[in-house]
């Protein structure tokens, strides 16, 4: 496991709003893996433990205009997004971060309008460096595209990648397990989420 100390180490939650996660998601079948498997509720254990040890927290979350102004239009995926009942529209509930997840006073929340990762084209690669950040922890959703290309893009500009293997999930729920097995733990460094509460627990 590289080094996590909190001055340096940063805990990125990825598309865990309610429109992808929530109740009222535009993707239900993810919805329920991410809700009945305990990967959200790990999620916000993890928060929870990155704000008491002073890690700073991202959320990155992935929104359109109600026009599409900008949004791809270049993959199937994209194309059935902007058909589906619940849409992630600037300003609006699907946006925001699920609950039970708590976004604290000093947390960053990074929005993008287009593509599949939220280090492409964002703001999210010069936040991390102005903080001084060199270890990226990814969390989140989902292991099918937005998780593969977040750890690959920050692998690309130079970070060292922790992926808790509880804390991310996709669907089919089988597929999780052979996404970190035979792609990103070759990249990254897997571990639990339990193991992450323990190194920021406060010392006894």
């Amino acid at each position: 496991m590289p080094e996590l100390d909190p001055a340096t180490t940063a805990l990125l939650t990825v598309e865990c709003q309610n429109g992808v996660v929530g109740e009222e998601s535009a993707l239900p079948e993810l919805a329920e893996e991410a809700r009945d498997s305990g990967m959200l509720g790990r999620v916000a254990a993890l928060v929870d433990a990155a704000h008491g040890a002073g890690v700073q927290v991202l959320h990155a979350v992935a929104e359109r205009r109600p026009d599409g102004l900008g949004a791809n239009s270049n993959a199937r995926l994209f194309r059935a997004a902007g058909r589906l009942p619940v849409r992630q529209l600037t300003g609006s509930r699907a946006v925001e971060v699920a609950a039970p997840i708590e976004v604290g006073a000093r947390d960053l929340v990074v929005r993008r309008l287009h593509g599949l990762s939220p280090m492409a084209g964002t703001d999210l690669d010069a936040l991390l460096r102005n903080l001084g950040i060199c270890t990226l922890v990814v969390t989140g959703v989902s292991s099918n595209i937005a998780i593969p290309n977040t750890v690959f893009d920050a692998v690309n500009l130079g970070y060292q990648v922790v992926v808790p293997s509880d804390a991310v999930t996709g669907v089919p729920a089988a597929y999780t397990a052979e996404v970190i097995r035979n792609s990103l733990a070759l990249v990254a460094t897997i571990t639990t989420a339990e193991a992450l509460i323990k190194e920021w627990a406060p010392p006894r």
